[in-house]
C-alpha cells in the first residue's frame, strides 16, 4: 500500500517538526506557506549593512526543560550558551526583570536580605485581595502598588491595550518574584540561540527527501481533496473564512535602527513607563555574543490591535475570543484529514518549546494510527 500524500499548512517549527518526522517514515510531503521565508515568527536572517543575525519578528531565545525537544533541536545547530537578562527602563532608572532581590532593594533604597525582603513585600502586597480575578487584582495581592504600577500597569496597557482591570489574573502569574540576585528571565533547565540562526534549523528540517516547498503560496481548503491527510498550522479562523468574525490578536510594529558600537549595553530592556510609546528595544547583535560586529541593529517594537493585513502574534483569548473559538473548535472537528496544529492553528499563545514537544507529539500519534488522526491533538 503506497504512502499517504500530506500537505502541511505552514513552514514555522509545527509544519518543520512533522514534515521532519514524516519524511523519516517515507511520506511525500508539500509544505506551503504564505510568507517567501520559512520559520514563520522565527525567521532570522543576517543584515546587509551590519551583518548582524537579526531577529526578523522580534526576538526569539529558546529555553526548554524539556530533555527530549533539547536533544531534538540540537540534532539541526549547535546551541550557544545564552541567558536572557532583561532590563526595565522605569522613571528613567533601569532595573532588573523579572523582579528580583536587586530590583527590590534598588526600587525602595534598601540593601535587605532575601528573608528582609520577603517579609518587606508581604507588607506590600494587599491582602484583602483573597482571590485575585484580574491583572490588577492579583498583581496588588502579589507585590502592591508601588512596584505593580511601576513596573507593571504601564507596560500592560500599552502590550494589551487595555486597562489591566480587563485583563485575567492568569497572565501575571507567568511572572516570577525572586528574593535573590538572579536575574536570568527564564527558569528553564536549557537555555541557548542557535549558532546559525532559527531559519537555518527549520531548512535543515524540511530539506528532506520526498519534502517539496511552495514558498509565497497560501493553502487553502480547495486544495485539501489533493491529499490523503493535512496538518494546517494557519489561522484557525481563516481556515473557515472567518465564518463567525475574527479572532482577536496583538500585532507588532517595529521601528529598526543602525547605529555605530553599542546602542544600550543589553539584548533587551523593557520601558515600563505608558508615556513612552514603544514596549521595548531590543539590539539584535547581544543575542550573539559569540559574535563580533562593529555596527548594531535595534528594534522598537509597539504593540497594538491586529489588522486584516497584520501579522498576528498575540491571541487575546477573553470571554468573546473564547466564545467565538469555541464555535471553530466545532467546525474544525467536523473537518475529514484535516488537523489544526500550532499557535495559528490552535489559537494559542505558545513558546517554541512547547510547540516543538506539540509537533513531535502530534506526528508519533499519526505514525501510529494514520486514519485516526484528530482535528485537534490537545485539549480545547
Amino acid at each position: 500500500m503506497p504512502k499517504k500524500k500530506i500537505a502541511i499548512a505552514g513552514a514555522g517549527f509545527s509544519g518543520a517538526v512533522i514534515t521532519h518526522q514524516l519524511s523519516q517514515a517515507g511520506y511525500e510531503i508539500d509544505v506551503f506557506d504564505t510568507r517567501g521565508h520559512v520559520a514563520g515568527n522565527c525567521h532570522t536572517e543576517r543584515d546587509a549593512d551590519t551583518g548582524v543575525m537579526v531577529h526578523v519578528y522580534g526576538p526569539h531565545i529558546f529555553h526548554t526543560s524539556n530533555e527530549e525537544v533539547w536533544r531534538y533541536v540540537n540534532e539541526f545547530d549547535e546551541f550557544m550558551p545564552y541567558i536572557n537578562r532583561v532590563k526595565a527602563n522605569v522613571g528613567g532608572k533601569i532595573y532588573s526583570m523579572p523582579i528580583n532581590l536587586h530590583t527590590i532593594n534598588q526600587f525602595f533604597g534598601k540593601a535587605l536580605s532575601p528573608k528582609e525582603a520577603a517579609a518587606f513585600v508581604t507588607t506590600l502586597a494587599d491582602e484583602s485581595i483573597a482571590d485575585p480575578q484580574t491583572f490588577e487584582e492579583q498583581a496588588l495581592r502579589f507585590v502592591g502598588r508601588d512596584l505593580y504600577e511601576a513596573f507593571f500597569r504601564g507596560y500592560t496597557r500599552k502590550q494589551w491595550g487595555m486597562d489591566p482591570t480587563e485583563l485575567p489574573a492568569s497572565i501575571l502569574k507567568r511572572l516570577p518574584l525572586r528574593f535573590n540576585y538572579d536575574d536570568n528571565y527564564y527558569n528553564s533547565r536549557h537555555q541557548g540561540i542557535p549558532k546559525n540562526g532559527y531559519t537555518h534549523i527549520v531548512e535543515k528540517m524540511l530539506d528532506m527527501p520526498g519534502v517539496k516547498l511552495h514558498l509565497s503560496t497560501p493553502f487553502t481548503r480547495e486544495m485539501v481533496p489533493s491529499y490523503d491527510h493535512v496538518f494546517y498550522s494557519g489561522p484557525i479562523d481563516k481556515w473557515f473564512d472567518f465564518a463567525d468574525g475574527r479572532l482577536a490578536y496583538r500585532t507588532l510594529d517595529f521601528e529598526a535602527h543602525t547605529d555605530n558600537g553599542d546602542f544600550q549595553g543589553n539584548a533587551v530592556i523593557n520601558y515600563c513607563d505608558e508615556s513612552v510609546p514603544w514596549t521595548r528595544i531590543s539590539e539584535h547583535k547581544h543575542f550573539a555574543p559569540w559574535e563580533s560586529h562593529e555596527k548594531t541593529v535595534i528594534f522598537r517594537e509597539r504593540s497594538r490591535v491586529c489588522g486584516e493585513d497584520d501579522i498576528p502574534y498575540y491571541p487575546i483569548r477573553l470571554v468573546a475570543e473564547m466564545k467565538q473559538l469555541a464555535s471553530y473548535v466545532d467546525l474544525a472537528r467536523q473537518e475529514q484529514s484535516v488537523t489544526f496544529v500550532g499557535r495559528l492553528g490552535t489559537y494559542r499563545y505558545l513558546d517554541m518549546h512547547v510547540t516543538i514537544a506539540e509537533a513531535l507529539d502530534v506526528s508519533r500519534r499519526f505514525l501510529a494510527d494514520p486514519d485516526g488522526m484528530p482535528a485537534f491533538n490537545v485539549d480545547m
